[in-house]
């Protein structure tokens, strides 16, 4: 009996359909597109980038490519401290939004300011996001060491402890493996370049995708 040799186009089904098979296992399961808000300073904003090479674009960019259906929102605004952000809360984290990345304290830092003072701002932030059941990551950022050791310990402290108290999950440094890198800096040694953006987006990623497995479908 001559053996049966398939069609290539019955291979060829054969293939997609594997193909499609191996996407649905590897997407996460969403039912609906996620929104999240990138609530920031400069660093958010992207300051001396061209459009859409900021952060929140990068990220977005990146989380579509690993299946999931989300849109990144850039509240970031330059030169904001902690207390901006908070003034802007209700226009920049609208009704709607599933999860808020909260990126601020560094211009407070700069200045030199109490770090009391950034941290009673980005507490009202999370009491805020808390009431309207929105998914937090809270970024840290650190203190310069000219600052002097009592105000970077004070400053320091302040993301480890507002993560504590309100239970959100913590990235410890925004500018982890950037930081005070020429190759990955603007000329300005303060805000990342293209690469530098990578790099941030790389990093925070398998925290990103942990926060948003925690949104409710």
């Amino acid at each position: 009996m001559m053996k049966r040799v398939p069609s290539y186009g019955h291979c060829l089904a054969c293939v997609q359909l594997a193909a499609l098979a191996l996407a649905f296992a590897v997407a996460p399961a969403q039912a609906r597109m996620l929104h999240v808000v990138a609530l920031g300073d400069s660093l958010t904003a992207g300051l001396g980038l061209p459009p859409g090479q900021g952060f929140p674009e990068v990220l977005g960019k990146a989380l579509r490519a690993r299946g999931y259906d989300v849109e990144v929102a850039n509240a970031g605004v330059s030169g904001d401290t902690a207390a901006d952000g908070l003034a802007r809360y209700d226009w920049g984290v609208p009704e709607g939004t599933d999860a808020l990345i909260v990126e601020l304290g560094a211009n407070d830092m700069l200045r030199g300011l109490d770090p009391a003072a950034a941290k009673a701002s980005l507490s009202a932030i999370l009491t805020r996001a808390k009431a309207a059941h929105i998914a937090v990551l809270l970024t840290g950022m650190r203190a310069a060491p000219n600052l002097g050791a009592d105000y970077q310990n004070r400053f320091d402290a302040i993301y480890p402890d507002l993560a504590k108290q309100f239970g959100v999950a913590l990235y410890p440094f925004f500018l982890e493996g950037v930081a005070a890198d020429p190759r990955l800096n603007q000329k300005d040694g303060l805000h990342p370049t293209r690469e530098g953006v990578e790099k941030i987006v790389a990093n925070i990623l398998p925290a990103v995708e942990a926060l948003l497995k925690g949104v409710k479908p």
